[in-house]
Parts: structure tokens; C-alpha cells; sequence
């Protein structure tokens, strides 16, 4: 750590006119859109109807979820964002376009449809008088049908019409319909592609940068990657699979590792985990990574130091429950207390 530390200190200079730049950024996100919900109450008997527990209400959180995290994301850090998704005609759909109007997203590029369900993921929670809040079931609301052809063809139309307005365009795919053919092939029409999906990465061939964790990337390769020479390996394969020129494979605790199309061969750089102690959920922090990384190659940073602050946005994100978003403030802020640290 300590070799990486003193290349840290020295680019941090550079990092820091990164970061101050972020509001510059123009970003098209195109997503899976989900609200996630959090109903909490307290217990307050058992059900004489089932075994069941009755709470009584107490608050009800929505958050911005799946692709809608990595929108969110990227406004908090000041990008000036559009997207293109799909929503239903629903107070969920409502909730997540208001969400968005709030922080400044243009929306017109998100669609209606009324026999579609806006992708909600409703977490229900409860606790008893002082005990910790518990989750005790999840209730998803999706469709498994894809989106109609007219619709599909209309946000093709929207991402070609307004590619060219933005520095860079961010597929977050959560396998929920909106990446079809048509929508795919124009998301491939610029010439700075971030994807982040969970599977089917050659549908993107081509692509910029893809950004998949370790599961995500032993499914793409057919392998297990339990060692530095299967890492190496599954790093020069994905770029083979994929006819990226980069690859970031998110390794949790482990860290993070690049793999660099250059000079008629493959660079790799190793980045370590910035937090291994203070992380409390992990949820939606490939989203961060995502939308600080893509802020950062818009705004002329090089492979490794938007790997670097992506790295570094996401060891903040940890620390929180649920899905969470960072600041450029707080970003400078741990960017100094890692300098400080003592490794």
C-alpha cells in the first residue's frame, strides 16, 4: 500500500482539478430504472390471523435504485445528466421523475408505459422498542415481458438524437428490458461507452470501458478467478470477449484491478481498497464507481485516475445502509484522510 500511497500523493494534485471539473461533465444514462422503497414500523403484536408480526407504520424512504442509483450519483457530483429508460404509468414512476426533477435530471428521454410497472423494490422493515431495524421481506414489482417495439425504437431515436450533446454515455443494464437491439446499437453510436451489466457483455462489443465485479466477470469468463495469474488471465480475456480497449474489474475488499489495451499488448494496474474496516452495505456501490469514474473521463482524466476516484467514491458510499450517494466535498475530504493514514 505504501508504493501506492506515494503514486497517490503525487497525483493528487491533478485528482483534486479532476474532482473540481466534475460539474463541466455532460452524461446520457441509459438505464433500468428502480425506486427502491423502505417501510419501517414497529412491532406491535402478533397477528391472530397467521403468525405473523403486526407493525405499526412509521416511515416510508425512496430512493432512486438499479440504474437510477448510477443518475442519481452522477448529479450529486454535479453532472449535468439525461436519461433514457423506462418507467410505469404509476406513483412509483411518478416518485422516481420527481426525484429526479429535484436534483435537476432531464427526464424527457424516460418514457411511459401503462402496462408495464415502474421496477420497485419494496423493503419492509421493523423493530421492536430498542432493537435494531430488521428487514423481514422484500416485495419486487417488474415485468419479464420486453418493452413494445414502438417503444424500444423511440428511446433508440431519443439516444440518437441527443448523443452528440453529451462527453460520454453510461449503460447501466439491471436486466430489466430497456437494453434491446435497437437501444444497444444506438447507446454504441458514441465514442465514449461506459457499461456496467451483470451479463451479456459482448452484446456491448466495442465499448469503452466496461466495469463488471469479480462474480460478474468469472460468469463472462466460464472460470473462477481465485488467484493473481486467473485474474491476469480473466482481465486479457474479457478485453478479447468484449473488443474493449479497458477493463475494470471491481474486487470488493481486494480492490480493484485495470486492464489496458496499449502498445500491442495488455498494462495492468492494481488499485487496493481504500476502505476495509467502516463498510456497513455494499449496495449500489458499483453504480458510484460508475458515475465517478465516467465524470472523470469526460473531463480528461486518464483510465487510472478515474479508476482511482471511482474507487475512492465508493469506499465512502460503503459506510451507509441502503443505496447511497457522495459528494465532490467528501471526496477531497477521504482523498486527504487516505494521504494521512498511517498503513
Amino acid at each position: 500500500m505504501s508504493d501506492f500511497l506515494n503514486q497517490l500523493a503525487t497525483a493528487t494534485p491533478k485528482l483534486v482539478k479532476i474532482l473540481d471539473n466534475f460539474a463541466r461533465a455532460r452524461v446520457l444514462v441509459i438505464g433500468d430504472l428502480t425506486l427502491d422503497e423502505f417501510l419501517t414500523g414497529k412491532v406491535e403484536r402478533i397477528s391472530r390471523e397467521a403468525p405473523v408480526l403486526i407493525l405499526r407504520h412509521e416511515n416510508t424512504r425512496q430512493i432512486p435504485g438499479g440504474g437510477a442509483n448510477a443518475v442519481y450519483n452522477l448529479a450529486k457530483l454535479g453532472a449535468k445528466v439525461k436519461v433514457a429508460g423506462l418507467v410505469g404509468d404509476d406513483p412509483q414512476g411518478e416518485a422516481l421523475l420527481s426525484i429526479f426533477a429535484a436534483v435537476g435530471i432531464d427526464t424527457k428521454g424516460i418514457l411511459r408505459e401503462s402496462d408495464r410497472p415502474t421496477v420497485t423494490k419494496t423493503r419492509i422493515s421493523g423493530h421492536a422498542r430498542q432493537s435494531v431495524t430488521q428487514q423481514i421481506v422484500r416485495l419486487d414489482r417488474k415485468s419479464d415481458q420486453l418493452p413494445p417495439l414502438e417503444l424500444q425504437m423511440q428511446l433508440a431515436a431519443y439516444i440518437q438524437e441527443h448523443f452528440t450533446e453529451v462527453d460520454g454515455v453510461v449503460c447501466s443494464d439491471y436486466g430489466d428490458g430497456v437494453f434491446t437491439n435497437p437501444v444497444i446499437e444506438a447507446a454504441l453510436s458514441h465514442e465514449r461507452v461506459i457499461v456496467d451489466t451483470q451479463k451479456d457483455l459482448p452484446r456491448y462489443a466495442g465499448a469503452t470501458l466496461f466495469t463488471p465485479n469479480l462474480p460478474e466477470a468469472e460468469l463472462a469468463v466460464g472460470y473462477p478467478i481465485n488467484n493473481a495469474e486467473k485474474l491476469q488471465k480473466a482481465g486479457e480475456d474479457l478485453l478479447r470477449l468484449t473488443e474493449a480497449q479497458h477493463i475494470l474489474i471491481t474486487r470488493g475488499e481486494e480492490g480493484m484491478s485495470l486492464f489496458e489495451k496499449k502498445d500491442g499488448g495488455i498494462k495492468t494496474f492494481d488499485i487496493p481498497a481504500f476502505n476495509r474496516v467502516e463498510v456497513f452495505d455494499v449496495t449500489g456501490a458499483g453504480d458510484t464507481v460508475v458515475a465517478a469514474l465516467t465524470l472523470s473521463l469526460c473531463v480528461g482524466a486518464s483510465f487510472w485516475e478515474a479508476a482511482v476516484l471511482g474507487n475512492l467514491a465508493a469506499s465512502i458510499v460503503v459506510r451507509q445502509f441502503g443505496t447511497a450517494t457522495t459528494t465532490i466535498a467528501e471526496m477531497k475530504e477521504a482523498l486527504q484522510l487516505l494521504l494521512e493514514a498511517d498503513y
